[in-house]
């Protein structure tokens, strides 16, 4: 009887700490709830309205008259850098790979969605763009501006896709820059920010940012550049 009398004893103690146990974990979930709604009202979200537009200084100039690098001038940098043979379509193109360089967007620039074109370069045109993206952030940086991407909007085209595109735009050349992996467009109209802020810039200031970057690569020998105005984009393709 006593037996039975200390092992009910030792059992009614064990259910007591056990409840204790459970009030204190319900204690702390509670007060962790608690803290965690008031953080979340005390943390309201401000959304930054751009209200101040600023500028770059630079002198704007004629887009038209300083990249007017023909066609086939753009040819034959292209065939000499390039690939040798043009891919015929996209699996064709994947055998090239080991050749070519991937383009990912970066913190410089975004590529855009191709739809007639893949993103891959051969390495020297790679490395141009790096160094445009380069040279284009660094003139904003340089002048207190804010931290702006562009877009990269077509790359390497296999042949089948010169010919889908020939059916929307009656332009687009048979033996294109393009299919050599050394020619790259860059929209002139479309920039993101890569942060949001009170500063913005209007898209005709970030075109002549951008242009600067490539008249300045242009200067020094490294790219042949056409200005597209129906397409709104700097044609560019490598040429050394």
């Amino acid at each position: 009887c006593c037996m039975q009398l200390k092992n009910s004893r030792k059992m009614n103690m064990s259910i007591m700490r056990l409840k204790t146990k459970v009030l204190l974990l319900l204690g702390m979930v509670s007060i962790l709830v608690s803290c965690t709604g008031n953080a979340a009202k005390e943390t309201p979200i401000v959304e930054i309205v751009e209200d101040t537009m600023v500028a770059y200084p630079g002198r704007t100039f004629s887009y038209s008259a300083k990249f007017s690098d023909a066609q086939d001038k753009q040819l034959v940098a292209a065939q000499r850098l390039g690939l040798s043979t043009p891919p015929k379509d996209r699996v064709a193109a994947a055998k090239m790979k080991k050749r070519l360089t991937l383009i990912k967007s970066n913190e410089n620039y975004i590529v855009d969605s191709l739809d007639h074109s893949i993103p891959y370069l051969v390495p020297a045109a790679a490395a141009e763009l790096q160094r445009i993206g380069e040279g284009f952030a660094d003139i904003l940086k340089r002048n207190g501006l804010p931290h702006y991407r562009f877009y990269v909007t077509s790359i390497l085209r296999t042949q089948d896709d010169v010919k889908q595109l020939q059916r929307r735009n009656s332009n687009a050349t048979n033996n294109s820059c393009h299919c050599y992996g050394t020619t790259f467009d860059l929209a002139y109209f479309r920039f993101e920010k890569a942060q949001p802020s009170r500063e913005y810039m209007h898209q005709d200031n970030l075109k002549l940012v951008l242009g600067q970057v490539l008249l300045n690569e242009q200067r020094a020998g490294n790219i042949y550049v056409k200005y597209e105005k129906k397409q709104a984009c700097f044609h560019i393709t490598v040429r050394e």
